[in-house]
């Protein structure tokens, strides 16, 4: 048992190709749910502040009937910001902690102090077998 849990920890801590694309498929349900949030929460408190709940229908008239739709363009970004923010806190600093903590119990512990008894006693006797 010791050994499968080894191995799995060995597994979530490498990067490889399985990985990444199992990346992708979380990301993709991942960017839904905070698109949904950005439709559903953000979008209505930009409204209430801005007098509108969606910045797409904002444009600007070019020539020759030419239309430039910028507001498709906020709403983009906003969308954007939202997936950023959001795998940042909830995926990133997460694993980075996790991260973190594993990498802990792979440092050597530190070596003893000079004035401990049982040190100075080894170096005598590793100078006297030496000899």
């Amino acid at each position: 048992m010791k050994k499968i849990l080894g191995e799995f920890k060995d597994f979530l801590m490498r990067g490889n190709l399985v990985e990444l694309a199992i990346a992708f498929v979380m990301a993709a349900a991942f960017s839904a749910l905070v698109n949904s949030f950005v439709d559903t929460i953000v979008n209505p408190i930009v409204g209430a502040i801005f007098g509108q709940p969606s910045f797409s229908s904002l444009t600007i008239d070019l020539w020759s009937n030419a239309v430039l739709y910028y507001g498709a363009f906020l709403m983009e970004v906003i969308t954007f910001a939202g997936i950023a923010a959001s795998v940042f806190f909830f995926i990133v600093k997460p694993y980075n902690a996790i991260r973190a903590r594993f990498d802990e119990g792979d440092e050597a512990p530190p070596p003893p102090p000079e004035d401990d008894e049982s040190v100075v006693l080894l170096r005598e006797i590793r100078d006297a077998l030496s000899k």
